[in-house]
């Protein structure tokens, strides 16, 4: 058999998601590709493991597979097995061992795998699941003659489906194209001039799509993926030394995080060129104190749901002009991509004025536009026809500034009317960090109640009400507060916003109001 030959440089990514490490791997063959804990793998390894992978997933199957489940944890399984699937021409649907095996059935379904691949952490799970794999081919022990070489699919050809959470609370599938995600890929490489000495971090979870982002920028410019676990944002500046990273990419609730540690002092992340945030709103003084904490980096803000591939729109952070562009705290998203267009949408779906200042729903349509849920039934309401085009409405409320660019208002769903008062959570949440001792806020709304949670000095709740009675109309004053040493984190470490609202709703759904004065004794993480 021969030995599987290294391609030549291909221009871009070749039109297809793993084209962007196949790039990588002509150009540093032996290059460390990726770096998970103490284990080190260079790019011709970890293309044979996919290529291995590959092969066994043709052949155990009567029929290329079209849908590949990836049930694995951030290993050198997980990885892999993104290339191994598009190696095989087939859509990497990433799954997460630690999902309560009732949703991870849901996702299964509703992906209709051909085949899983698993590690040990997957293979735990597959008892739960037996109901849904009866057609699907599992492999956990991937044997048999490696790929010789990777396919390569159509430009249309659905490069990964991801799952996010829906209203009716039934994860929604969104596939992406692999002519999506090049056209992404191809305006990041070009904006950001990643380069082979480059060194990047990786955060988040492979079920998220800026994962995405983490792994193909890296491979993409042959440059250093280094996985990093939960666990060393506790002493985040050393790794981040020690590993040599140059490129950060993560979601805003990190720099709370190391703040809260003592970690984040000026200087601290002196290494780092580039600083990337995305996933949840950017605050104004995190920005701030993350440049003062990186110096040398340049700090840029990126947008954009998974249904419009990865991000869409991108504001660089500037410490002379940002901070008075920011509304509610929150900074820009900015401009969109090259190749998308964007418009704002009234209550009716409505195209509104293109205006300084004109308010609405951020609706976008492009090349990095996905083609639609995978359940068409998810597709009503999410969608905008206007001027021959198909627009995908994100459900985001956002102002026009001066400039052109975007700045946040916060989720349409995050409007919510208190006795028949229309409240932006967002101003309330920007009123509670302007008081004394208060360093951060969530407001969430349940039955016609505003609770508030924060961070900072604990005080007693008739004082802070008090005093957002100078910031605000008493309608909008929160009726319950609780003091956290820390919010609440998902899988992808974004504030967990539903558990919140659980939490004020009380046990079984019902209503409990939080207490109504804070001490020691109350407090929750």
């Amino acid at each position: 058999m021969n030995a599987p030959t290294t391609p030549r440089p291909p221009a871009g990514g070749a039109g297809h998601l793993h084209g962007w490490f196949l790039r990588g791997l002509a150009l540093a063959p032996d290059a460390t590709a990726l770096r998970v804990g103490r284990t080190a793998v260079s790019y011709r390894e970890l293309h044979q493991r996919a290529l291995i992978l590959a092969g066994a997933l043709l052949a155990g199957a009567d029929q290329p597979p079209r849908r590949v489940g990836l049930l694995t944890e951030r290993g050198l399984d997980g990885y892999a097995g993104i290339l191994a699937a598009g190696y095989a021409g087939a859509a990497a649907v990433p799954l997460n061992p630690a999902y309560p095996a009732e949703r991870t059935r849901a996702m299964i379904r509703a992906a209709g795998l051909d085949a899983l691949l698993v590690d040990p952490a997957g293979s735990e799970q597959l008892p739960d699941l037996k109901e849904e794999l009866t057609d699907v081919l599992v492999l956990d022990q991937p044997t048999g003659p490696p790929l010789a070489q990777p396919r390569s699919p159509h430009p249309d050809e659905t490069a990964y489906i991801l799952f996010t959470s829906g209203s009716t609370g039934r994860p929604k599938g969104v596939p992406v194209r692999h002519r999506n995600v090049d056209a992404y890929l191809r305006f990041v490489h070009d904006r950001y001039r990643f380069t082979p000495q480059d060194v990047f971090s990786q955060t988040f979870d492979l079920t998220f799509d800026l994962a995405m982002f983490d792994l193909f920028t890296a491979w993409g410019a042959g440059g250093t993926l280094v996985s990093l676990p939960a666990q060393s944002f506790l002493t985040l500046p050393d790794r981040l030394a020690r590993e040599g990273v140059t490129v950060w990419f993560s979601s805003p609730s990190v720099i709370s995080l190391l703040r809260r540690l003592r970690a984040l002092t000026p200087g601290a992340l002196g290494g780092l060129r580039l600083s990337l945030f995305c996933g949840e709103p950017l605050l104004r003084h995190d920005a701030a104190d993350w440049q003062a904490a990186a110096p040398a980096s340049r700090l840029e803000n990126l947008y954009g749901p998974t249904e419009l591939t990865i991000s869409c729109t991108v504001h660089r952070w500037d410490p002379a002009t940002s901070p008075d562009a920011c509304v509610h705290d929150i900074v820009p998203i900015g401009t969109p991509h090259p190749g998308l267009r964007v418009l704002l949408a009234d209550e009716g779906g409505r195209p509104v004025p293109e205006t300084p200042d004109a308010t609405g729903e951020l609706c976008v349509t492009g090349d990095q536009l996905f083609p639609g849920y995978l359940d068409p039934a998810d597709d009503r309401g999410r969608f905008l026809e206007h001027a021959g085009a198909r627009w995908y409405r994100t459900g985001d409320l956002v102002r026009r500034l001066p400039d052109g660019e975007l700045a946040y208002l916060g989720r349409r769903d995050h409007q919510v009317k208190i006795n028949g008062i229309r409240v932006e959570l967002a101003e309330v949440e920007t009123a509670l960090r302007r008081l004394p001792g208060v360093t951060d806020a969530v407001v969430v709304a349940v039955d016609g109640q505003l609770f508030a949670y924060y961070l900072g000095r604990p005080r007693p709740a008739p004082e802070l009400m008090e005093e957002l009675g100078a910031l605000l109309p008493r309608q909008l004053i929160p009726l319950g507060y609780r003091h956290l040493d820390a919010f609440p984190l998902n899988a992808n470490r974004k504030t967990d916003r539903p558990a919140l609202a659980a939490e004020a709703a009380g046990p079984r759904g019902g209503r409990r109001q939080p207490p109504a004065t804070t001490t020691q004794e109350e407090k929750t993480s």
